[in-house]
């Protein structure tokens, strides 16, 4: 029980890395990085935590294109 307190801490750490990583590999088919569809979907107006990105993409992948094609649209043209 001496490294409870730490790995408590660790646990939530992994998890996010987790779900950026699952993130990133279906934001990809899309056309798009990781860091591109957080920010599109930021400037779009979409507040949605990183977990729940991480069901949809593995759940729901066309509700999560629709947040793609937002995200998409909402990040200037280069």
């Amino acid at each position: 029980m001496q490294y409870a307190y730490r790995d408590r801490k660790n646990k939530k750490r992994t998890f996010r890395a987790l779900w950026i990583q699952r993130i990133n590999a279906a934001v990809r088919e899309h056309g798009l990085t990781y860091s591109r569809f957080i920010d599109g979907l930021a400037k779009a107006g979409i507040e949605v935590d990183r977990r729940l990105l991480s069901e949809l993409a593995i759940a729901e992948p066309a509700a999560f294109g629709a947040l793609a094609a937002k995200a998409k649209a909402a990040l200037p043209q280069a």
